[in-house]
């Protein structure tokens, strides 16, 4: 074979065998330039396990480790492979410049180990919080990950067989060089922002034809005034929005319809990009979709002479990604006929949304399984923690979101630690945790920053015409003894607990929307959710085990979409 069809067959070995999927490990780096050590990984949420897979181009002994500063003194490392005897595995710490010194601890536990093709692949997994003080303390912040291989199973100096790169691994988000990349430009121009705490701008607009299916893979953020734009939304437009607008946004206009939620932007966040496996789609047949841009200003000091020209750049790639993905929007709708409030002066009160996915079939058949690989989660001021249960068959199989400190000024997509997988006829119930100890007057939800809202947006792929699954609480049922007061205007504590638990018992009202249509069910359940998992060390001594067959290996990098709150989307149900 001649060397370029050499090159070529072993390269396409590794690219095969790295592209493998798992989804347990949705996330990769390669730790060199020369893509010769790759790291996967994943964990089940932040308070378990973390998984990790070291793929090395080479067939001696392979090492991972954490470290404080990128060198060897204090680093929590791993060392194994494949020798003559079988496989090796071992927990080790350094002191320095030196050969690591085994951990008495062994608190990495072996989950499989083969060579093939000129490649070791070592698979394994410890808690993602230790009582070892010799293990690396790992959290949402960047650390800096280190390398090192032999090419025999002597373990010995390294040589230049080594390296440094810093990754976050429980908050990943992938560097894409842009450069000289196209996209699409999606702002508003020179608007006067009226002096009032809460104003919604829409722009209804059409993109440059592009002749054939492109896809978005990166929203940049362009914002002329940060002290007031809060959130920014571009939302893609049902076949009956054909005019363009610039103005105020729900005010009764066509373009309120507008609510499959294509693209955004929120305070606190940056420029962000999807997995390589997906994008958002565009151009093509899709040519003539109207979109809406609707940026959130939020003036609570009520500036006056602000003129804003902000908006979001989108670029996009000819080179389509393996799927559409879709953004499914959960939790709370605010119906104009079902009157629901917050009451004044509760520490703690909880309000709920559903989704049962049963019902999907009635607008889209057939139903595929949704691969969830993040969610966006929202309140407003009032809102302190965040939960989204997933339930299959009336057991909860875990959190599709969680999120106990909820910050209105740091609102962010989050990936998911794996990928989580919906079933048709799975539920999702959204929990939202409210203090109104600071206010006297009831909170309704709506619009305004002072309003309240519970939702949690799901992304997912492969993408699917359905837009929200959103419910409410059937209030109709709700006695009112107490003269002109509605059940919500209590501050008595026996009272708001009283009026919390008969909301929660009360039947849900579900919409289920797609761009076209949309059902009603009204006889939907709230589903007990399980505690909080909490965070505690775990003395875990494992025990090193064999190979137990390839592990499957995944190239599916992560991502880290920022956003803020997005408005009630349904505002035309809300008269029905």
């Amino acid at each position: 074979m001649c060397p370029l069809l050499l090159f070529l067959s072993l390269f396409l070995s590794w690219t095969k065998q790295t592209l493998a999927t798992d989804p347990s490990m949705p996330f990769m780096e390669y730790l060199d330039q020369d893509h010769l050590v790759c790291l996967k990984w994943g964990y089940d949420n932040l308070q378990g396990h973390i998984t990790f897979q070291l793929v090395v181009n080479s067939t001696g002994w392979v090492s991972f480790g954490l470290s404080p500063n990128g060198g060897m003194k204090g680093s929590d490392i791993v060392i194994g492979g494949l020798g003559p005897d079988g496989i090796y595995f071992t927990d080790r710490h350094a002191t320095g410049n030196s050969m690591p010194i085994v951990d008495e601890q062994q608190n990495y536990t072996l989950l499989s180990g083969n060579e093939n093709e000129g490649q070791t692949t070592i698979t394994f997994q410890r808690s993602i919080q230790t009582c070892d003080d010799k293990d690396f303390h790992i959290t949402a912040q960047p650390i800096k990950l280190i390398y090192a291989y032999g090419t025999t199973d002597e373990i010995s100096y390294h040589g230049a067989r080594r390296g440094t790169k810093e990754v976050n691994l429980l908050n990943y988000m992938p560097k894409t060089n842009s450069a000289n990349a196209k996209y699409l430009l999606a702002k508003v121009d020179n608007i006067t922002v009226p002096p009032v705490s809460t104003y919604y701008h829409c722009k209804i607009m059409k993109f440059p034809k592009l002749n054939t299916k492109h896809h978005i893979y990166q929203i940049e953020p362009v914002i002329e005034n940060y002290d007031v734009v809060h959130h920014m939304l571009l939302y893609h437009c049902p076949p009956f929005v054909t005019e363009p607008y610039d103005k105020q946004c729900y005010m009764g206009d066509v373009g309120d319809a507008c609510f499959g939620v294509a693209a955004s932007w929120g305070v606190g966040g940056g420029v962000y990009e999807l997995p390589e496996n997906v994008g958002i789609p565009v151009g093509g047949e899709v040519n003539d979709v109207f979109y809406r841009l609707e940026i959130h200003y939020n003036n609570p000091h009520n500036k006056t002479d602000i003129t804003d020209s902000s908006g979001l750049r989108l670029h996009y790639t000819a080179q389509l990604r393996q799927h559409d993905m879709g953004i499914l929007t959960t939790g709370l709708i605010s119906l104009s006929k079902l009157k629901l409030d917050i009451p004044p002066k509760a520490p703690q009160f909880h309000i709920y949304g559903i989704c049962n996915t049963t019902h999907f079939s009635e607008l889209v058949n057939p139903v595929p399984n949704l691969q969830v690989f993040a969610v966006l989660l929202h309140t407003h001021l009032a809102g302190r923690k965040v939960r989204v249960g997933h339930f299959r068959n009336g057991k909860q199989e875990g959190f599709l979101g969680l999120d106990e400190n909820y910050n209105f000024e740091m609102q962010q997509t989050v990936n998911l630690g794996n990928i989580r997988t919906i079933q048709q006829g799975d539920e999702i119930t959204v929990e939202c945790t409210y203090n109104t100890s600071n206010r006297n007057e009831i909170t309704k939800f709506g619009l305004g920053t002072t309003d309240e809202m519970c939702l949690a947006f799901i992304f997912y792929y492969p993408a699917i015409k359905i837009k929200s699954c959103i419910s409410h609480p059937n209030t109709t049922y709700l006695s009112n003894n107490r003269n002109d007061k509605t059940p919500g205007d209590t501050s008595d504590p026996d009272e708001i607990a009283e009026y919390e638990t008969v909301l929660k018992t009360l039947p849900q009202v579900q919409v289920i929307s797609s761009d076209m249509k949309f059902s009603i069910h009204p006889d939907g359940v709230i589903r007990k959710m399980i505690e909080t998992p909490t965070v505690a060390c775990q003395n875990l001594s494992y025990s090193v085990s064999g190979p137990n067959g390839n592990a499957s290996s995944k190239l599916c990098t992560s991502w880290i979409v920022n956003t803020a709150g997005i408005i009630v989307l349904l505002i035309w149900i809300a008269i029905m």
